[in-house]
């Protein structure tokens, strides 16, 4: 995420390398990524060996004694670069270059994955995830600055599958450090409150769920600034809440398929979308033209109270909860990067987890901000 808390940001901008020789600087992308397990963490672009068809929403996980059939000796399926839309890809190299040292004095950046991939099976839900440093980081050198989680909270007969997104403002020191922290802390928050979060949820009480959500965020925002103001002082240097400035965006799922309502928890700008009939909406039902007014409200300081929405949704429908790498050119006025999406979301078939980090990738001129995702498909009984 670039630009400063509190300030209306440029959409729409890129700053290209000069003199940049595209064919020169190309790689022969090569790490294959076939049936890896969840949570896995990549350092730098991707590509797939198939060894067999994608599930089907009506098929279970395959169990992990199956045995896929190889392909046929001398046969390479290989994705090579993100596709792109428009006339052109963009002019920085598809792939991460250079990275953070420890010797830097940041180890968290330091050991920051370029990409980060995740996924689950939990009930009629399946879910896939991606966390993806954007070019302009990969060109400079620095690390992802957005974070993502995926879990579930509260007790069985009050389960909610928890999906986070968080993106650290551009402009902040360890903006980084703080989209991690605050998407994992948080869900913590909420579990503590996920009993009375799923009764304010099924009764669609949207006033109970905000002040519920703030008081979660708010707690976790609580912990973390006393912890970095201890760090700081052990360092010898001035703790700033500014400095970990971050968005934060949360999607609550009841387990339990008869319950429809959905609750999307926000500060700042990035959020959701839901794929009707191959069409993208906002998962916001009472906004008319975005989930947030132009400012950049950021945690831990820059934010007044946690927006909280309900959205009922029905099988079939996708769900997309992202940062604004991935929302901004979900909206701008060429439909090709949403249609081509939306084609490859909208099927029967869910995509395997390397599939959909592909997908993911799709670059389009002038979005080079990282991109972080993640999609919820839903089986009917």
């Amino acid at each position: 995420m670039s630009g400063q808390v509190n300030h209306e940001e440029s959409r729409g901008t890129s700053h290209e390398p000069a003199g940049f020789d595209r064919a020169a600087d190309a790689d022969d992308l090569d790490t294959h990524f076939a049936g890896l397990p969840y949570g896995v963490m990549a350092h730098d672009a991707i590509t797939q060996v198939h060894g067999g068809a994608a599930p089907t929403l009506e098929q279970a996980p395959p169990a992990p004694e199956q045995v896929v059939v190889p392909a046929e000796p001398g046969t390479e399926f290989l994705r090579g670069v993100p596709a792109h839309v428009g006339k052109r890809p963009p002019s920085y190299p598809p792939h991460p270059l250079g990275r953070p040292s420890v010797r830097d004095a940041d180890e968290f950046a330091a050991f920051s994955p370029a990409v980060l991939l995740d996924g689950a099976r939990v009930g009629r839900l399946t879910v896939r995830a991606a966390s993806v440093r954007g070019d302009s980081h990969n060109w400079e050198g620095n690390c992802r600055q957005d974070a993502m989680t995926v879990t579930r909270i509260g007790p069985p007969e009050a389960e909610m599958l928890l999906l986070a997104v968080a993106d650290g403002v551009g402009s902040a020191l360890y903006s980084h450090v703080g989209s991690d922290a605050f998407s994992r802390l948080a869900a913590v928050y909420l579990d503590r409150e996920a009993e009375s979060i799923y009764a304010a949820l099924c009764a669609q009480n949207e006033a109970d769920l905000r002040t519920l959500a703030t008081k979660a965020v708010a707690g976790a925002a609580g912990e973390l600034r006393s912890g970095w103001a201890s760090s700081a002082g052990h360092k010898s240097r001035p703790y700033a809440d500014q400095d970990y400035a971050t968005t934060l965006h949360v999607l609550l799922i009841p387990t339990d398929a008869r319950v429809r309502e959905r609750v999307l928890c926000s500060v700042g700008d990035g959020g959701l979308f839901v794929l009707r009939q191959g069409r993208w909406e906002h998962g916001d039902p009472n906004d008319g033209g975005g989930l947030l007014d132009t400012r950049t409200e950021a945690l831990p300081h820059a934010y007044h109270s946690v927006k909280a929405a309900l959205l009922r949704t029905v099988p079939g429908e996708v769900l997309l909860l992202g940062t604004d790498g991935i929302t901004n050119p979900l909206t701008q006025k060429d439909p090709e990067f949403a249609l081509r999406l939306a084609d490859a979301w909208s099927g029967p078939v869910v995509p395997s987890m390397s599939d959909f980090l592909w997908q993911a990738q799709t670059r389009a001129m002038s979005y080079d901000d990282d991109r972080t995702v993640i999609c919820v498909w839903e089986v009917d009984a």
